[in-house]
């Protein structure tokens, strides 16, 4: 009897993928004895990041999450102060809201790109002030790294006086009428998870034009220590630099950065040209003058026109054969932790999340990969 192991290899949704250079910056971190959460690497990621994002000063911190957190304390976010969030996001992008004992109002999602409608971020904001309260922030997220309508969603923020942080963790490479996302808010957060485009094992950036946030970002970052012999602390301050090491993957994926972006967007290529003949499957859509990224490609599967095929049956087919989809994600308002909170819109956002579904998507797949995911959906839909 045949007792060969069967299981097809996994397929990953995001995998990471390093190029060559990576380990010639962490070596070199280890032979000089830079095994620290500062050092050349740091300086060396930031300078790249600012050369390649086209904002001013960067500070490489310890994820994402750091950086929307440090974004808000630094235009001073205090608790019972409210922050407009989109809904239709990871919750990373809203946790740090409640770090701070601020309240988070989400706003839904339009239904091209997906992201943060401008209507209904102009509705949360005329009824916050109609009770009273005037929103300290607008966090609008890029949303698997599409382009959100920026550029409306600045002009209300200038409208009623509300700084707009980007939250373009999902975003790097992607781009908005030649500009990139990250850089058009009063600060910019992006993310170098070990599924992101690039990354660093862990990681994240806040990014601004402005220095002195960036030179209070990186204070506060390393536990806001006072110039003085001994520790001295005037500032709260918090443990979120990113290390010389994970700094160094990052050097070295700088490198292959427009290569990931590239073959990102050959994957959704793949799937446009591929599956777009089957009714009842959409894709999330560029803006007029929008670049992604495509870190995720991600569709949206109507029941009504795929004679009741679901989400559902195709993520399971694809699981069955050793293959990781996700469902899109669940809205901030629908989730237990924030369900409490104030939302603005009509569930768009709701019904993407019911039908929605990220394909496999990263920039390792293989020709053989994407002729098993193609498989599986021949094998659902045809």
């Amino acid at each position: 009897m045949d007792n060969t192991n069967t299981i097809k290899p996994r397929i990953w949704l995001s995998s990471p993928h390093m190029g060559k250079d990576e380990f010639s910056f962490v070596k070199e971190a280890f032979d000089t004895n830079w095994i620290a959460p500062l050092g050349p690497n740091v300086d060396g990621f930031e300078q790249d990041l600012c050369r390649y994002n086209g904002s001013k000063y960067a500070a490489a911190l310890s994820s994402g999450t750091a950086a929307i957190h440090l974004s808000l304390v630094l235009i001073g976010v205090k608790p019972g102060d409210e922050v407009i969030c989109s809904s239709f996001t990871f919750s990373a992008s809203a946790n740090p809201i409640l770090y701070l004992g601020a309240i988070p109002v989400f706003v839904d999602s339009e239904e091209s790109s997906w992201n943060m409608n401008p209507e209904f971020l102009e509705t949360a904001i005329i009824d916050r002030l109609a009770k009273g309260i005037k929103p300290k922030a607008i966090i609008v997220v890029h949303l698997y790294g599409m382009p959100a309508r920026i550029n409306e969603i600045l002009a209300i923020g200038n409208k009623f006086d509300i700084p707009v942080i980007e939250d373009a963790a999902e975003a790097l490479g992607s781009y908005y009428e030649d500009k990139h996302l990250g850089s058009f808010g009063i600060m910019g957060i992006l993310s170098f998870n070990g599924n992101k485009i690039i990354t660093t094992s862990g990681g994240g950036a806040l990014i601004s034009d402005n220095k002195d946030f960036i030179d209070k970002a990186r204070f506060l970052a390393t536990q806001a220590r006072d110039k003085a012999p001994h520790y001295q602390h005037s500032e709260i301050g918090y443990n979120y630099r990113m290390s010389n090491i994970c700094a160094g993957i990052g050097r070295g994926q700088m490198k292959v950065l427009d290569e990931r972006v590239k073959q990102r967007r050959y994957n959704f290529k793949f799937y446009e040209n591929q599956i777009s003949n089957f009714a009842g499957i959409d894709f999330q859509l560029e803006l007029e003058g929008a670049s992604s990224n495509r870190w995720l490609t991600a569709i949206i599967i109507d029941p009504s026109k795929t004679g009741g095929k679901t989400r559902e049956d195709l993520r399971l087919a694809m699981d069955n054969e050793n293959i990781e989809c996700r469902p899109l994600w669940k809205p901030m308002h629908l989730q237990p932790v924030f369900e409490k909170y104030p939302f603005y819109g009509d569930n768009t956002s709701d019904k993407l999340f019911n039908r929605g579904l990220c394909l496999p998507s990263g920039s390792n797949l293989s020709d053989e990969d994407r002729a098993r995911i193609l498989k599986c959906f021949y094998s659902v839909f045809q």
